[in-house]
């Protein structure tokens, strides 16, 4: 008798897993359909020994001294502040858009306080902000718009940016100064020794039982629990009762060079040009020294693995109807971004998932076999 069965060896299972066993006591079967743990987290050492992320770069950054201290009991960390640049108009230019972008790419040499005058000169103001369109152009308007936005926005979603929530365009600010860290947080950081080691050590507790390659239905009726904490598609579980939450997937096409570095910073975007949004060379994220160096090209696609939820209003109802039956179903966890149909940053994700833990904890739920 397993006292829970967690669905899902990414960051939300994974967490919930380590407190149930170690602050608990409880036995816990984490099931995992991948052949590996971490979830989209999982990096490896490819074949010329460059330490690479398979589902695409991720970069940890965060505000929450809670969070960070979670997980430093299980990683060193090597600090890193992540660099992007656009590629736009024969141009390579920081972003989010800052004073260094502006005055580049327009011939100018305006100051701080001069380029909120210039924003405030060529901004669309909008009386309701509803579509990323108009979060976009009541900032910074429409020539920005269209060089940096619109075609990233085409290429990522497959939809244009007026067809889209205000909230995609929200997660990019817009700088005056000339801060060219694509994040602000406090603690921004990296596993010292990859992602993939750091979930490891969280799933090493003896109490924890792994299965890899294993879809949990063809399990599930065999092995007895009494928590199910399920991170899985929300739609999947209940049989697309409501039809299926649509996603945007991604391809990535990985290239090895025989040169130590190919581009200045970790990623670059490219808004306007090619079949791909953007191309990320790992050294710059991890730190390794090597003679050679591999980057990834990201594409994305309609079908494929479900990496991004679609943030339509349509989208956000029919998940509204699969979240009450969440709520209905006892003896249940609905936990990460697929079981919420939201997209979640990694430290947001693991707050979540000690959030739901402490909920658990405390309304007695977890009786121990």
């Amino acid at each position: 008798m397993f006292d829970a069965l967690i669905v899902g060896a990414g960051f939300a299972g994974s967490v919930i897993a380590e407190r149930l066993a170690s602050q608990e006591g409880m036995k816990v079967l984490v099931v995992e359909r991948r052949p590996h743990i971490a979830g989209n987290a999982y990096d490896h050492y490819d074949d010329a020994g460059i330490l690479v992320h398979k589902y695409g770069p991720h970069i940890f950054h965060c505000n929450a001294p809670e969070i960070y201290a979670y997980l430093s009991q299980f990683t060193a960390w090597r600090h890193y502040q992540h660099r992007v640049l656009a590629s736009v108009d024969g141009q390579q230019v920081p972003i989010p858009i800052n004073l260094d972008t502006v005055n580049k790419l327009y011939g100018l040499n305006l100051t701080s306080f001069e380029l909120e005058q210039w924003f405030a000169s060529v901004a669309e103001p909008k009386e309701r902000i509803l579509t990323s369109e108009d979060a976009v152009v009541s900032k910074v308007g429409r020539d920005l718009y269209t060089k940096f936005f619109r075609g990233y926005t085409r290429k990522q979603w497959g939809l244009d940016p007026s067809e889209l929530d205000a909230q995609v365009a929200a997660r990019i600010p817009t700088r005056t100064n000339r801060d060219d860290r694509y994040f602000n947080d406090r603690y921004q950081v990296m596993p010292l020794h990859g992602y993939t080691r750091m979930f490891e050590k969280m799933l090493a507790h003896p109490n924890i039982k792994l299965m890899l390659n294993t879809d949990y239905r063809e399990v599930q009726e065999f092995i007895p629990y009494r928590l199910l904490v399920y991170t899985g598609p929300v739609d999947a579980f209940f049989d697309f009762r409501y039809g299926k939450l649509p996603y945007r997937s991604l391809d990535f096409v990985f290239e090895t060079h025989d040169t130590p570095q190919v581009q200045a910073v970790g990623t670059v975007n490219y808004p306007n040009d090619y079949d791909y949004t953007r191309i990320t060379e790992f050294k710059h994220l991890t730190g390794q020294t090597h003679a050679r160096t591999t980057v990834v090209y990201e594409y994305p696609k309609a079908e494929g693995d479900p990496y991004y939820p679609i943030p339509r209003k349509e989208n956000a109802e029919r998940y509204k109807q699969y979240a009450a039956l969440a709520e209905e179903t006892p003896g249940v966890a609905f936990v990460g971004r697929l079981a919420t149909y939201k997209y979640y940053n990694m430290d947001q994700v693991v707050a979540q998932a000690l959030a739901t833990y402490e909920r658990l904890a405390s309304s007695r739920r977890l009786v121990v076999a």
